[in-house]
């Protein structure tokens, strides 16, 4: 059994990839994994076989949580934009940040729906297998699946919206046209 230092160094990198993949903002995600790791800590989690997929369904739980106070209070502020005034600009290291290569996938990420962005975040970030995917986010096994393919589906619509080169695959199979597909979000 892992004290919680311990804990907090063998996933503390996972759990903040996980949260900023799913956020998209560096600072929310730093809050979210502090969130996380309270509850690991005040856990009891003696008798949990799969650590890691334990913590990571704690995670994902954790952002979409947040996503969803996040959407209901974009709705509660755009409904009454009259109590607001000014405008928002993006500070100078948030305008870097974009530039690179990581924030260009969060925000392809981004432009998913937070259910299949979960989905995706856990298969292809964290090497989690659909079975494992289900079971950590208990829904059906089908759901994961349907999930994933409209996930890679969105993602080549996104990326060839955004000008990435995706060999068309007329009369190829959908194994080949989904190997392509992940290989381009890897």
């Amino acid at each position: 059994m892992e004290s919680n230092r311990e804990l907090f160094d063998l996933y503390q990198r996972d759990v903040y990839r996980t949260c900023y993949y799913m956020v998209h903002n560096a600072s929310d995600a730093e809050d979210l994994t502090q969130e996380v790791f309270i509850t690991l800590f005040r856990s009891h989690r003696e008798h949990i076989g799969q650590l890691k997929a334990w913590i990571m369904k704690i995670t994902v739980n954790h952002c979409l949580n947040y996503l969803k106070r996040r959407n209901s209070l974009h709705m509660k502020v755009s409904s009454n934009p009259h109590l607001f005034t000014g405008t928002e600009s993006k500070p100078v290291d948030r305008q870097v940040e974009e530039r690179e290569s990581a924030e260009e996938w969060a925000a392809y990420m981004n432009r998913l729906p937070a259910k299949i962005r979960a989905v995706l975040t856990l298969r292809y970030m964290h090497d989690f297998t659909l079975a494992e995917i289900s079971e950590l986010l208990a829904i059906p096994l089908g759901t994961v699946k349907s999930r994933a393919h409209k996930g890679l589906r969105l993602m080549e619509r996104i990326l060839r919206d955004a000008g990435a080169h995706i060999p068309e695959m007329g009369g190829e199979n959908y194994e080949q046209r989904r190997k392509s597909i992940e290989a381009q979000i890897k």
